[in-house]
Formats: structure tokens, C-alpha cells, sequence
């Protein structure tokens, strides 16, 4: 039967037409029984389609089961089969993992693995290509493919014309691989099909070749076409209108049956059938993938011995006067199941890496499915305390699931780069590398790019852009559109707005992941390409986390977080000055103060509880414990909100309702939330307790969670759902409402693994503000940016809680902003050079190491640090220059009066060997308004006054006239 062996998915970006699940769905209806998705120089997208026909089987198999059983042979299904009875789908499409090789001299070929060595030479030919050429391109030579090219089916593309040395340059192929290359035919619909098929078929015969046929589709149904020249007037940077040539003549480059194949090659049916036979030869599968993870063998131990050592040891550290008796038991329960799973390896992975950046003095903290554990807290991964109880290890590392436990790791966010590249030495390039991430068309995107290749104007399209948020109904559409001037019923605004909606989703490039790290005990690079990022020293590999999950290959997240730098940084300030020393585990648990502190809401710049709607809640929520907390980080989500939980929940806090449960069932689950579900954790136990989810429907529902923001799949469930919760007797308005919160979830899932952990960060920069409330200022200063706050409302929250705040100082400051004492008994923060709009670090250094005693006068800086007077301009401009006795404007008049970048004592005297003296001259005295103005201009901030509070006697009557 006839395969289609050579398909242009869209991510072969802006040209393919249909994404790599569309054509295996296609597949499925039109009864093919194989096809291979060979994107240019890529597999990014093969995994996709893997899952799609993964899916297809399943649903293939259900409804085999449920005709069996019923006694049926074929559609359509009567009511209550488990899939749509208008889906008739008997055939499983068989995905041949497969790219589309062009190299520099102009051969291109499908290169179609037959077994995993040769796909372990397809992917290290495309990591070559790759490695060797900027981002998003490929430098690929016949002769890399001479080398690596053993065991792949080679279908050769003919170029009409042929340029000179291809049919040279082929015959090397054929010579070197002789029976795996053929000649594609494909057809044109131009009316000279058949004279081109004559004439490919001599060529073939002289080559010594045999034919194969295609239709080489770069959609996967005729109604892509528009949308395919859409895609090649982005590419191309010109409008549909002008594509000339480039635009598609008609809409037949689409996957086609066996039948339509047989009509369309009348005469050379054996090209055909030629397909076929090839695709049977190629039996490689992605299943065959096995990942291997580093095994982490240390002098000879095991990774379970070595494991349970440092566990071991990690615990007596943590509890110097012997662990609780529960906590030794779920240690050895955990290690029991790690070694069961064979997952040893990973977690010593996670240990080593964490190990590393505590050598280096890097603060970090590990979150996520298997963070909280006791393995996790007694290795350094986390310093959450197992005695908290919130976690149950199974439900992250299941021998049912047999998938590996997922870990994420943040560390400061300035020196995570440290961390990587220790990764990449400890492991090899050849071994390690980072996810992708497919950048997707969304909203303003899609607008701006589909509207410019339409011919819109910029004024229309800024005005649609404006617009985005109510592109969901075409109703809602139609309203905004009328809202902001343009009629929705003009053809061309119509077709725009249809062909938004289909590039939604779309791939648009790869980009890299923010620290999913691959890393393999063999070579990664037989496993998938990999290929350059556009950060220097960085590579990635050609799938994202999505496509990492579902062939289950492990991935360590090395993410970086703006807190974990300042908290680390308010630790050494704390060493330096008061003389103790503090880790994320040893801060004085459960302080009162703290909680006092949180209740009031006072909570400027604390880590997840700083913003307006945090803010409101606090008070509300009276935190008085660690799992207040983790409640607190959690509830105030999508997930929560948009299920309507946060009021109940409060209600029930406060007393003011009765704590009930939906079943004692349900009870065990939502006992420590008081019956409302606030958790990801909890809404998939909902999903299987109470909807009578079977782990493999729930683990699908999972999957969907993760991918709700490209693909949008969760709301599939809804029915399902529902109809198990009512069939379980559950109250519908309760059902409605906890599907709501799963698809909020979907939005932005936060598990109670992650709440735990960052509510630990809650607390430790808690505790520092309210009892280092200059310190912790000082280091939230000196890890911008980060928050929701700027520099101006950090420094006016440090004073309002008693922070003596000194103004940045030529003579006194240093870059970052420090502590020094202030004279009586305490410390006072001064403002360092960090803080000046466009000074960098290499200048400012430059003057703390020349000033010696101190500078006397503008110049003098100029003279010493050699520093330009320009930045001479920003310093006076900051007011630098006011402990030396000279105000705003008068240093900045000495400042200018500089002219050359470097001193030059030649010409600081005249001829007769006088000192030049400039004139004095008096300058108006700047108004305090003019002088916080310039102060927030050059420093984002002021110590003289708000800005309001100049304006309040022009805003409040009565309090007379006034002038700034």
C-alpha cells in the first residue's frame, strides 16, 4: 500500500501548512497505513506526531474493546461508546521518523532510518549541520552525509533545472549506498505531469536509480492554501500580493490517499507501490528510544550505595541530635522505591549539581514533583522540612506511572550561568544540553504578522493588536472590532481575522528553554540533535519539554530566581556586620513577629506575597504557620480564583461556614484545606476519587495541564468529568466548579510541591525584613531587577520602617549599594553608583579604587579615575557631588567645563605658566520639585520627598496655596 514517505510539516517554519498531528490524523481517515514527517534539517516536530498516532492507537484499541464486546464490526457506534461515533478510524497510522536533508551543494534528499543506529547517524549528521551554522540554519555537505548515511533510505529530490555536479555529486551517493537511494516523483499539477514523470524516469534509469512517488504535501487538507501563502509572504517579507511565483498556484500539494496517487501516476503505478515497500524496510520506531541516564558511579560505589550514603549522612547533618523516628522511616520507605524504580542516578544527578553551586557559595532551592522529600531535604536538594506533612512520595515517584520524578532547582538568578556551564564541562557538549522552546503564534503576533502580509495598514493592525484579549467568540470579535472603528463584514478584515485563527498555535522557531536541562549517560546527540542557541556557550536540542515528557527522558530544571540572589546577598550582609551566619534551614522557624508582620500586610518586596492582590488577602488569611503559607503562594492563582475557592475557603477559615466534605472519600484529599480544593494535586485526586478517573485518563488530563497555553486540550475532559462526578453522586454546582479550577490549572498549575517550597522563600524573606530591615533593602536593591517593586518604593518602605537611607556619595559609596554604621550604634544604608541611569560597573570600580582619602572637587575625580565627562555629567546629575559642599547645578556646570575624555596637565595652565581659573559664576538654586524630578530621572528615585506630597496642596482644598 502506498506511504507517504516525504511531508513539510509546519515546522519546516513559515512554509508547512498543517502541524505534524494533523497529517497522522488525515492519515488515520484515509486507511494509510504509514507516513514519514521530514521537516528541513529537523525533527522537531516528529515527536508531536508520535503522539499523535500513540493517541490514535489508544482510541484505535477502545473502540476494537467496546465493538468486541458489544458483538459490532464497525461503525457507528451506538450512545455511550467511549469516542465520538462519527470517528471511524480502524487504521493506526505507522510514523516513520524521517528529515529532509539539503545540503550545500544542492542535493536534497528524505532521509528515512531503518533501524535506531541509523537514526543515532541521521540525528549527529543534523547536530553537525547545525553546530556549524548560526541559530535556525544548517551547513550540511554530501560528504558528512557519506559518513553518517549508512542504514537510512535516501529519496532524492530532483531540482528542475539541475545545477552543474548534481548528477556527480548523486552518484557518489548511489555508489557509496547502493539500494538505499531512490528518485522522488512528484507530481506539479501543471498539465505536464506526464511528460515530467517520462522524463524523472529516464533520469532514474540512467542514474541507475529506482522511482518512488510522492505528493510531497506541505498540508495536510486543501483549506491550508491561503494559509500556506500567508506563511511564504512572512518568510519572504512581502505581501501576499507580491508573491509572484512563490505563492502556491492551486491547493493539490496535500497528503493524498493510495487511490488518488494511482490516478495521478497512471502509467508508473510501480512509484507507487515502490512507497510502500519502502516504508516497510523502515521499522525504526521512537518507542525504540531508550534514555539512559548518567549513572553517576563515584570510585567504584553504586549509585543506590552512594545514594543512601549521602542520604544517610545528609539526615544525621540535618537533625544533630538524631532524626524523628517517622522521618528515619520514610527515608528508608523512599529509598526502597527509588531503588525499586532504579532511580538512583537521577537524584545523585540533582545532589551533584546542587553540590557544585554549594562549593561556589550559590543559594539555591529545589522544588517540584520529588523535591519535597526526605531524600530531597537530607541531600541539600531542598531545606523544607519533611515534619511538615504535606507530601506524599508516590504520588510523584510511581511505579505505576513509570515515569522519572521531576525536579526543578532555582538559583540565583546571577549566577545560574556558573551552573550551566559547570553542566556542560562535567558532562560534555556531546551529553548534556538544554530543551527547546517552540515560540508559538499568539494573539498581538498572529495579528501583526498575518495583518502585514494581508496588506493591512499599521493603523489597523495596532488597532486589532489593541483588541487581542477579546479574540475569543467571532460575536465578541465582531463588537470590538466595531468598537474601535472597522467593519467586520469587509471581506478583507473577514479573511484576515479567519486566517489569525488558523496560524494560532503555529510554530513560529525554536528558542531555548529557561533550564530543562537533557543529560545522557551515552551520547545525546544519537539520541536527538542538537544544535546552537543564540546565547553564546549555550546549545539546545530540537525538542521541548513537552516532547522530553512523552518519551520520558529525564530533564533537570536549572532555573534562576531573582529572590534566592537577594536572600543570599541579605545573608552575607548579616555575616559581615552582626557576625552569624544563616542558611535557608537554620532561620529561627515559626517567629511570631513574622507573622504579625504578614498579617498586616506589610509586605513590600517579600517573595510571592508583595502583589495588590497578596496584599488583600493577607489580612484576610492571618497566617499564623508555615502551611499558611503554603496556602497563601497557592490560593491567590488562577486555579483557585477562577473555581470560585478563595471564598469559601475563607468563609470556612474564619468560621463563618461549617467545614463539610463533598464524601469521606473526598474527605482524606481535601482534609487539610478544609474541604476546598486549592492544589493541582488535589484536583487530580478529585478527577480520579470523585469523576472516577482511571490513572491513565488522569495522567492524559496531567499531560493536557501542561500543554493548555499551546494546544488547549483540557476542556476535552469537561464531559467526562462531569458525567463521573454525577454518576458518584456529587453535587453539580461542586463538579462545575472544581472542572473550572482544573482548567484554571491549565492556565497556570501550581502543585503543593512548588507552594511548599516557595512558601519557605516567603518566610526567610519575611524574617529578614522584619528583623534586618536595611539589610534586606540593601540586598532587594542590589539584585534588581526583580518584583513588582522599583528602586524608589523599596527605599521608601526601608524608611518608613526606621532605615536611615544616605544619598549616593562620590566620596562614600561604593557600586552596590552597602551598610555603614551610622554613628549611633546602628547601621545606615547608603546608595551606591548601581543606582545611576546608565553608569556601568566597570566605571564606578574605577572610582572607589582612585579615591584614596576622598576627591576634593569635580575635576579631581576627572584627574584620578580618568573618568569621562560624561559620566562626570551623571554623577553630578545624581547629586554625587553634594558632600564635597557643590549642589546639582554647580557641579554639573564644573562637570561640563571638562572637555577632552582624559586629563591633560599640558594645557591646564597658559602660556605665561598662570593657572586658568574659570570665572565664578552664581546659579539659581534648584526648587525642591526640580530637585526630586532630577533625582528620579537620573535615579529612579528620591530621599527629599514623594512626588504626591508636592502636589497635595493642589489637590486637597484648604491646605492653602502653595508653591513646589
Amino acid at each position: 500500500m502506498f506511504a507517504e514517505l516525504s511531508i513539510t510539516s509546519n515546522f519546516t517554519f513559515l512554509t508547512g501548512g498543517s502541524h505534524p498531528e494533523d497529517y497522522v490524523e488525515r492519515a488515520a481517515l484515509t486507511g494509510m497505513p504509514a507516513l514519514a514527517i521530514a521537516d528541513e534539517n529537523s525533527v522537531a516536530g516528529i515527536v508531536r506526531a508520535h503522539v499523535a498516532a500513540r493517541e490514535i492507537a489508544r482510541l484505535v484499541a477502545e473502540r476494537r474493546a467496546f465493538d468486541a464486546t458489544h458483538g459490532l464490526f464497525g461503525p457507528p457506534a451506538p450512545e455511550g461508546c467511549p469516542h465520538p461515533a462519527s470517528a471511524d478510524i480502524y487504521t493506526v497510522p505507522r510514523l516513520i521518523p524521517a528529515a529532509r536533508i539539503v545540503t550545500e551543494e544542492g542535493v536534497a534528499f528524505t532521509a528515512l532510518p531503518r533501524d535506531r543506529a541509523a537514526w543515532g547517524r541521521l540525528t549527529r549528521l543534523i547536530t553537525l549541520g547545525r553546530r556549524r551554522a548560526p541559530k535556525g540554519e544548517a551547513l550540511i555537505r554530501v560528504g558528512d552525509v557519506l559518513e553518517f548515511g549508512a542504514g537510512m533510505e535516501m529519496l532524492l529530490h530532483p531540482p528542475e533545472p539541475a545545477p552543474e555536479g548534481w548528477r556527480g555529486q548523486v552518484a557518489r551517493l548511489s555508489r557509496a549506498f547502493a539500494g538505499q537511494v531512490a528518485l522522488v516523483m512528484a507530481p506539479r499539477y501543471d498539465g505536464a505531469d506526464s511528460a515530467r514523470f517520462a522524463r524523472l524516469s529516464d533520469l532514474a534509469e540512467a542514474l541507475g536509480l529506482p522511482t518512488v512517488a510522492s505528493a510531497e504535501p506541505i498540508m495536510h487538507h486543501a483549506r491550508r492554501r491561503k494559509l500556506v501563502d500567508v506563511l511564504s509572504a512572512i518568510r519572504t517579507g512581502c505581501r501576499v500580493d507580491e508573491l509572484g511565483l512563490l505563492a502556491q498556484p492551486n491547493a493539490e500539494r496535500r497528503l493524498r490517499s493510495e487511490a488518488e496517487m494511482l490516478r495521478l501516476f497512471r502509467g508508473q503505478e510501480g512509484a507507487v507501490r515502490r512507497a510502500g515497500e519502502i516504508a516497510a524496510r523502515c521499522r525504526f520506531s521512537l518507542d525504540e528510544l531508550r534514555y539512559e541516564y548518567p549513572s553517576e558511579i563515584a570510585e567504584g560505589e553504586t549509585p543506590a550505595a552512594r545514594l543512601e550514603r549521602l542520604a544517610r549522612a545528609g539526615l544525621r547533618a540535618r537533625y544533630p541530635g538524631g532524626a524523628p523516628e517517622r522521618v528515619r522511616g520514610m527515608l528508608a520507605h523512599e529509598l526502597a522505591l527509588i531503588g525499586k524504580l532504579k532511580y538512583e542516578p537521577y537524584f545523585l544527578t540533582v545532589h551533584d549539581i546542587v553540590d557544585f553551586a554549594r562549593s561556589r557559595g550559590i543559594l539555591c532551592q529545589g522544588r517540584g514533583s520529588a523535591a519535597n522529600s526526605v531524600v530531597c531535604y537530607a541531600l541539600g536538594v531542598t531545606s523544607v522540612s519533611p515534619e511538615i506533612g504535606t507530601m506524599v512520595f508516590e504520588r510523584f515517584v510511581s511505579e505505576a506511572r513509570d515515569e522519572p520524578p521531576d525536579i526543578d532547582v532555582d538559583f540565583e538568578h546571577e549566577r545560574r550561568e556558573e551552573v550551566i556551564q559547570h553542566i556542560y564541562e562535567r558532562y560534555g557538549r556531546h551529553r548534556a544540553g538544554l530543551c527547546a522552546t517552540v515560540i508559538h503564534y499568539r494573539g498581538k503576533r498572529a495579528i501583526r504578522e498575518v495583518g502585514r502580509a494581508m496588506g493591512l495598514s499599521e493603523d489597523t493592525i495596532a488597532a486589532m493588536s489593541s483588541q487581542v484579549w477579546g479574540w475569543g467568540g467571532s460575536g465578541m470579535r465582531e463588537d470590538r472590532l466595531r468598537e474601535i472603528g472597522l467593519d467586520p463584514r469587509d471581506p478583507q478584515l473577514a479573511l484576515v481575522m479567519s486566517l489569525v485563527d488558523g496560524i494560532q498555535g503555529f510554530p513560529r522557531h525554536l528558542s531555548q528553554h529557561v533550564g530543562g536541562f537533557i543529560i545522557t549517560e551515552g551520547r545525546l546527540d544519537e539520541l536527538v540533535p542538537v544544535e546552537n542557541a543564540t546565547m553564546e556557550d549555550r546549545t539546545v536540542i530540537s525538542w521541548d519539554k513537552d516532547d522530553i515528557d512523552a518519551l520520558g527522558i529525564l530533564k533537570v530544571d536549572v532555573l534562576a530566581l531573582g529572590m534566592l540572589t537577594c536572600i543570599r546577598k541579605a545573608f552575607d550582609l548579616i555575616s559581615t556586620h552582626h557576625h552569624t551566619d544563616f542558611t535557608l534551614a537554620s532561620l529561627p522557624p515559626e517567629d511570631p513577629a513574622v507573622y504579625d508582620m504578614l498579617c498586616r500586610a506589610d509586605s513590600v518586596g517579600i517573595f510571592q506575597v508583595e502583589s495588590r492582590a497578596q496584599m488583600n488577602f493577607l489580612p484576610r488569611m492571618k497566617p499564623r504557620s508555615f502551611y499558611d503559607l503554603v496556602i497563601q503562594v497557592a490560593i491567590i492563582r488562577p486555579g483557585p480564583i477562577q473555581g470560585d475557592m478563595v471564598h469559601p475557603f475563607i468563609r470556612r477559615r474564619n468560621g463563618e461556614e461549617a467545614v463539610s466534605f463533598p464524601s469521606d472519600a473526598l474527605g482524606a484529599v481535601l482534609g487539610k484545606t478544609l474541604g476546598v480544593p486549592l492544589f493541582q494535586e488535589q484536583a487530580m485526586q478529585i478527577a480520579i476519587i470523585g469523576a472516577g478517573f482511571s490513572p491513565d485518563e488522569a495522567d492524559r488530563l496531567r499531560r493536557a495541564l501542561a500543554t493548555f497555553k499551546k494546544l488547549g486540550h483540557v476542556s476535552e475532559f469537561r464531559e467526562r468529568f462531569l458525567r463521573g462526578m454525577r454518576a458518584n453522586g456529587y453535587d453539580e454546582d461542586f463538579a462545575q466548579r472544581c472542572f473550572s479550577q482544573i482548567e484554571g490549572f491549565g492556565s497556570y498549575g501550581f502543585p503543593e510541591s512548588h507552594a511548599a517550597s516557595f512558601a519557605l522563600l516567603v518566610y526567610a524573606s519575611a524574617w529578614l525584613k522584619r528583623h534586618h530591615p536595611g539589610i534586606y533593602a540593601c540586598a532587594l536593591l542590589n539584585s534588581q531587577p526583580m518584583g513588582f517593586y522599583a528602586p524608589a518604593q523599596i527605599v521608601r518602605d526601608a524608611r518608613e520602617h526606621g532605615v536611615e537611607v544616605r544619598p549616593i556619595c562620590v566620596n562614600a559609596s561604593y557600586w552596590d549599594n552597602v551598610m555603614e554604621p551610622d554613628g549611633k550604634g546602628g547601621l545606615a544604608l547608603r546608595l551606591g553608583f548601581r543606582q545611576i541611569r546608565g553608569m556601568a560597573e566597570e566605571e564606578a570600580r574605577w572610582i572607589t579604587a582612585a579615591r584614596g582619602n576622598g576627591y576634593l572637587a569635580v575635576d579631581d575625580v576627572w584627574r584620578r579615575a580618568g573618568t569621562p565627562p560624561r559620566l562626570l555629567a551623571r554623577l553630578a546629575e545624581a547629586d554625587a557631588f553634594a558632600a564635597l559642599g557643590l549642589d546639582r547645578r554647580e557641579a554639573l556646570w564644573q562637570a561640563r567645563a571638562i572637555g577632552g575624555e582624559a586629563p591633560l596637565p599640558l594645557f591646564s595652565r597658559d602660556i605665561d605658566g598662570e593657572v586658568i581659573t574659570e570665572p565664578p559664576v552664581t546659579l539659581p538654586e534648584m526648587s525642591l520639585g526640580e530637585a526630586v524630578v532630577e533625582d528620579y530621572v537620573s535615579m529612579r528615585l528620591s530621599l527629599r520627598a514623594h512626588p504626591i506630597a508636592l502636589l497635595r496642596p493642589l489637590l486637597t482644598p484648604g491646605l492653602g496655596d502653595q508653591s513646589a
